[in-house]
């Protein structure tokens, strides 16, 4: 079998596809999650993914909609992770989520 591994997608290839009133919401928990200690990012096609450490246990899934964020949470591989659509006005309880969850993940 034959696969091509071409050049690793970039935030700033991403982002070009964001709509821009998603844009500064999306780069705040963006942000917030890359401060977050041995954070790892995997930029897909349609989402970023964070993961904790080189075994990328992943905590969090970002997806840009239109005019929200949905967020995948995953705070223990052996449970159901939660999606939470985040609207874009206020991140503060979406961050506390997200730090507990990255504190959690194993």
């Amino acid at each position: 079998m034959l696969m091509f591994a071409g050049p690793k997608r970039t935030f700033e290839d991403f982002k070009r596809q964001l709509n821009p009133h998603v844009l500064p919401a999306f780069e705040e928990l963006r942000s917030f999650c890359l401060s977050l200690a041995n954070t790892v990012e995997d930029v897909r096609a349609h989402r970023i993914v964070f993961g904790k450490s080189l075994t990328f246990r992943w905590f969090v899934d970002m997806e840009p909609g239109a005019n929200s964020i949905i967020i995948k949470i995953q705070r223990d591989r052996k449970e159901p992770f939660k999606t939470i659509t985040v609207m874009l006005d206020s991140l503060d309880e979406i961050k506390s989520q997200i730090r507990e969850a990255h504190q959690n993940i194993r």
